[in-house]
């Protein structure tokens, strides 16, 4: 229980960095507006128990991911076809020129658990094909309000059931980013526990695993974080659906973690999950798992919109992929 009892901060503003690269600072300036508001501080969140206002919100959103994905989908060079796994839609992702045709990659999609499917989840699942060179499966998990807890986390392990039937999983690696890595973690929980063999590896990008949002950094970085300034508690009660959200189920940091494959776990030091990651990280350590954590220096929520420090985390993911797979040596 929080007493109250802290460090008084000081009113002070809080400075671009030097120390990252120019399009990293660039991105953090244009993401605050004149009066050092977080342009993302400003959007009107419906609460949890507005169905209507969620849905608009939805489509707005869905738009502007639209619009954001735009260059990248035309970059992309896989072929994405869409697939229907018992309740789940699946946009499955071919690389044109394949490294590894038995492996296969699930890539869970981040959006606090409410956004980020559709196109997007399609044009991410082609990103993630292009940059392995294996197939990927992106799921494109049912979300609230129409959907609420448990049918995202029902989903996706429907989809590691099927693809464990068309790969070993020895070849298999799961990825999840944000609200992604929250599922993709609770989903090998739950899959450990129904006896299913796990993957070879777990990529969690700045992974949303704890919906209490108790970590330290859900106050030290409230409004630094430029692109997640504040609680997303409205989304995690949406989500819930009146669940308890300190259930290892639905805040899956608070589970068990032995057996887990070798993971890869990446944060910022302005991530508001920041906080997240770490105490994942240690969890992962005390149950003797093969961890990796990588923390960029200012990086909000998401990274830097294609800045150097993103193509150098890609290229972390990229090697750490080819090594649990055993394409490179340990």
């Amino acid at each position: 229980m929080d007493d109250g009892h802290g460090v008084r901060i000081e009113a002070r503003t809080i400075p671009v960095p030097t120390s990252i690269s120019a399009h990293a600072r660039e991105y953090l300036r244009d993401k605050v507006a004149a009066d050092g508001v977080p342009h993302n501080a400003r959007i009107a969140v419906p609460t949890a128990d507005d169905t209507e206002g969620w849905i608009r919100m939805q489509a707005a959103v869905e738009q502007h991911y639209a619009q954001a994905l735009a260059a990248a989908a035309g970059r992309v060079r896989a072929q994405a076809r869409t697939l229907q796994v018992e309740t789940a839609t699946v946009h499955l992702a071919t690389p044109i020129e394949p490294q590894d045709p038995d492996a296969a990659l699930i890539e869970l999609h981040g959006g606090a658990l409410v956004f980020g499917g559709g196109q997007a989840c399609r044009i991410g699942a082609c990103v993630q094909a292009d940059l392995h060179g294996v197939a990927c499966y992106g799921v494109d998990y049912r979300m609230p309000p129409a959907h609420p807890y448990p049918a995202a986390l029902d989903d996706c392990l429907a989809v590691y059931r099927a693809v464990l039937a068309r790969h070993d999983a020895a070849r298999v690696v799961i990825s999840g980013r944000s609200a992604g890595g929250n599922l993709a973690v609770a989903m090998l929980q739950r899959a450990r526990d129904e006896g299913l063999p796990l993957p070879a590896g777990l990529v969690l990008l700045s992974p949303e695993v704890d919906l209490t949002e108790s970590g330290d950094s859900f106050q030290v970085n409230r409004t630094v974080d430029v692109v997640l300034p504040g609680s997303l508690m409205a989304q995690n009660l949406l989500y819930a659906g009146g669940a308890d959200l300190a259930d290892p189920r639905l805040s899956p940091l608070f589970g068990r973690f032995d057996g887990f494959p070798p993971t890869f776990l990446q944060s910022g030091t302005r991530d508001l999950f920041l906080s997240n990651t770490v105490r994942l990280h240690r969890a992962l350590r005390r149950a003797d798992v093969d961890a990796q954590l990588h923390v960029f220096e200012a990086m909000p929520h998401g990274g830097f919109n294609g800045a150097p420090e993103d193509e150098e985390l890609a290229r972390e993911v990229a090697a750490f992929v080819r090594r649990v797979l055993g394409r490179a040596p340990a």
